[in-house]
């Protein structure tokens, strides 16, 4: 179908997005109109896509595994060409960053890209908007993490001079920090947004399901290193680490607790 040709040709973009990314980096190069270019091409063609199966089927992309790595990848790389574009300083980050995207394509690459059925719990705007909180919330991470692995990298013989051109660290951590304070507004309304849809769906603002307690201490984990940021003067090596924290159990609960829990929130119910 052409919206998996779209979906396929988008992937590419964002390989190649990455690939150059990452040698302009080895290398000492500075190609980035290049890879801004291909980013956009890449989320222009994954739109389509998405749009296409929308249209088909008459459901946004959360259903199925395939539906929703797809729609991941397309906010993880919205959010990160944003930032790739608005702040230039950090675009080195793309070396840190697309190889975490590459991972979930790969996945998305070896999933069924079958329909699935729309539950009814899941026809309400409650949805969208859960939904959409929490993407913003991960992609803020995101760019985080970006910029908190060429603070550690920084720390080696090899990131020390491929990224000497970059602001010093304390500038890059503030940098960081504040991408974590706008994924901590997002995902305090991201389970504000999915209690009133659980109230919806199931009757009940919260039940302590395996997805809800993990959302749950991603948040405890997110604001600890917020207050410990703020509170106990971090250096940026010791910040950045807890940004790595906070995105590995951000990740756990995007891309891990929902394909192996059997609660209410595991695609189809």
């Amino acid at each position: 179908m052409i919206e998996l040709k779209c979906l396929w040709a988008a992937l590419v973009a964002y390989v190649f997005a990455g690939s150059i990314s990452i040698v302009a980096v080895t290398l000492k190069k500075r190609p980035e109109r290049t890879v801004l270019g291909l980013m956009v091409l890449g989320l222009l063609l994954h739109t389509i896509s998405i749009a296409m199966r929308w249209e088909r089927l008459g459901h946004g992309p959360f259903i199925t595994l395939f539906e929703i790595l797809s729609s991941n990848v397309w906010s993880m790389m919205v959010a990160f060409a944003l930032a790739y574009w608005r702040i230039p300083p950090i675009r080195p980050s793309a070396a840190v960053v697309m190889p975490v995207l590459f991972m979930v394509m790969g996945w998305l690459i070896m999933t069924n890209p079958g329909e699935g059925h729309l539950p009814p719990t899941y026809h309400t705007i409650w949805l969208y908007i859960h939904i959409g909180f929490g993407k913003v919330f991960f992609g803020g991470v995101l760019v985080a993490l970006g910029i908190s692995g060429v603070i550690l990298a920084r720390r080696t013989a090899f990131g020390a001079s491929r990224f000497e051109r970059l602001p010093e660290d304390k500038r890059l951590a503030e940098l960081s920090f504040r991408c974590m304070a706008i994924g901590f507004v997002f995902e305090t309304l991201m389970l504000i947004a999915g209690a009133i849809w659980a109230q919806d769906a199931w009757g009940r603002y919260w039940a302590w399901d395996p997805l809800e307690t993990w959302a749950f201490l991603t948040w405890l984990v997110l604001a600890f290193s917020l207050h410990a940021r703020f509170t106990l003067k971090l250096s940026p090596r010791a910040g950045s680490i807890l940004v790595v924290a906070v995105f590995i159990v951000a990740f756990l609960t995007f891309f891990g607790v929902p394909f192996i829990s059997t609660s209410a929130h595991k695609g189809a119910v």
